[in-house]
């Protein structure tokens, strides 16, 4: 039976939430291929749909998950290929290193361009179509809409950034993505607790997904929240940790509820 490539829940409130890094999924003839640690696809944002699906569906969201692991394609990573850090080390449209460096394949095995454009056809293609449909949806029923790119990282990867990770890291494309007003609120509502470090635009300002459909002028905003994984689960096992994610979930849900009363 064929896996579908996304999953798109609809909801009614003026806010997509977008998690296209949530899957994990490797398809055989894929993975086949790939060194054996890198078949458990380690670099997943882990448990962001657990995180989000609950908030989705409390406060009337879309929620828009993929089905497949960043390293078949990376869904927040311009179809074409072009780095969104120039200058920095990063992982690309359909990686063959891991953010701890290493390759993915072996020598070789790496895809060439031609597999590189079927998996942006079968995978990428489907989920950006699916998030420009429901943003479209919900932009023509509300007048406007927010667009939340939901993320997770480890809290220390030396490859992408020096030292530990602030706990939330809001982007906004330095503010291209959204309006004013509303990075303004998210700011002072992070600013106004002090249990979780933040950054407004720091070192993940907002990836592909953020930058290409944050349209502030045209009625769609789009901010992205990048978390420490270490906040709500164990980044050694990989375990979810409740205890953790509770306060984290509150947290997030103040947010999203500022982005539909904007």
């Amino acid at each position: 039976m064929d896996i579908p490539t996304f999953t798109l829940e609809r909801g009614t409130a003026p806010l997509l939430i977008s998690l296209p890094h949530d899957g994990s999924t490797i398809p055989d003839d894929i993975a086949a291929r790939m060194h054996p640690p890198a078949r458990r696809s380690v670099d997943t944002d882990w448990h962001v749909g657990q995180l989000y699906a609950p908030l989705a569906k409390a406060l009337g969201a879309s929620l828009l998950r993929p089905t497949m692991s960043r390293y078949v394609v990376d869904l927040n990573r311009p179809a074409d290929g072009h780095a969104l850090y120039p200058g920095r080390r990063e992982t690309g449209l359909v990686s063959t290193i891991g953010f701890d460096g290493t390759s993915l394949y072996p020598d070789g095995s790496e895809p060439d361009a031609d597999e590189i454009g079927r998996r942006v056809d079968v995978f990428w293609r489907p989920y950006h179509q699916a998030l420009q449909d429901e943003l479209a949806r919900l932009r023509a029923e509300h007048g406007r809409v927010v667009l939340w790119e939901g993320h997770s990282i480890r809290s220390v990867v030396p490859m992408l950034f020096d030292g530990r990770l602030p706990d939330f890291n809001l982007g906004t494309a330095d503010g291209a993505s959204c309006g004013e007003a509303l990075q303004q609120r998210l700011a002072d509502r992070l600013a106004a607790q002090d249990t979780y470090t933040h950054v407004v635009n720091g070192r993940f300002k907002g990836g592909y997904i953020t930058r290409q459909y944050g349209r502030p002028d045209e009625g769609v905003q789009a901010v992205q929240l990048e978390l420490a994984q270490c906040n709500y689960m164990d980044e050694e096992t990989l375990d979810y940790r409740p205890e953790l994610a509770v306060p984290v979930q509150a947290l997030i849900g103040d947010l999203l509820c500022i982005c539909i009363e904007v």
